[in-house]
């Protein structure tokens, strides 16, 4: 085995280069720089143990007289991206998620698919588990136990997102053939803080959707092993990847926007500190 570096502020994290005849492009604890699609095209077919993340909700997205139009009440707000819209018209969010999960299900037996149900993505993400129902293991409800404020008039508060669970190996039932949990130790309802109190360390992630460590490490404490691989297309700061790297998996994460992945690298390397 040999190592690489790489630099972000005068910031270095190792990065293990060993490469396999049957992974000639990927590299392991790296994050790249990218869209997923791009990093996916270097992903071997059945090469991912575990895949965690929650993908763009579309949230500038919202409807006026009908019709879908930009929430510019909440711009201020919305995760910004670069070369992705966060509010894109219904039907190219659709296809845009069925695209990344066809290819998340290809290199991965399964996947933890986070998604909070808002104006601008409930009908695509009802729409894919139609398409992906016979890849659909489970249906996880993700208690914040406080509620987000509703921005609008007779909305509803939203206090939960559902975790989507897809599987390749044997959807059609609900047992985890490669889970580490006994029968009867965990629930399909979560009741996990946010953790949105400490203003500060908030600020310091710079992401307004940052995953709590405690729910990463739930899945992958109870749904893979040490060594395993996990993978996270839409990294944002990089809270999978520090849990993964924690708890002693490799980690791939992509992330299109530079400033999340220099954040990310950051918190890495002060986890490398730690342990």
């Amino acid at each position: 085995m040999w190592f690489n570096y790489i630099f972000s502020r005068n910031i270095k994290i190792k990065i293990s280069m060993k490469n396999t005849k049957n992974n000639p492009k990927i590299e392991f604890n790296k994050i790249y720089n990218e869209s997923c699609l791009e990093t996916l095209k270097k992903i071997p077919d059945n090469f991912i143990d575990l895949v965690i993340t929650s993908p763009p909700y579309n949230m500038n997205l919202r409807i006026r007289k009908g019709e879908y139009c930009s929430r510019q009440i909440v711009k201020e707000i919305s995760t910004k991206y670069e070369g992705f819209s966060d509010n894109l018209p219904i039907d190219e969010y659709f296809e845009f998620h069925s695209n990344v999960l066809k290819e998340l299900l290809r290199v991965s037996n399964l996947v933890f698919y986070v998604v909070q149900v808002v104006t601008g993505s409930k009908r695509a993400l009802f729409k894919l588990i139609g398409e992906f129902n016979e890849n659909l293991k489970d249906i996880i409800i993700w208690d914040k136990k406080t509620a987000e404020p509703a921005i609008q008039q007779q909305v509803l508060n939203r206090q939960s997102e559902l975790i989507l669970v897809f599987e390749n190996d044997y959807p059609i039932s609900r047992q985890f053939r490669s889970a580490t949990f006994k029968r009867g130790t965990l629930n399909d309802i979560w009741q996990i803080d946010r953790n949105r109190n400490n203003k500060k360390k908030e600020k310091e992630k710079s992401h307004g959707a940052t995953f709590p460590e405690t729910l990463i490490s739930r899945i992958i404490e109870n749904f893979s092993k040490k060594g395993d691989k996990i993978y996270d297309p839409f990294l944002g700061t990089g809270t999978t990847a520090i849990v993964a790297k924690k708890l002693k998996r490799k980690y791939i994460g992509s992330e299109i926007l530079k400033d999340y992945c220099k954040i990310a690298s950051k918190r890495l390397k002060e986890v490398g500190t730690l342990i």
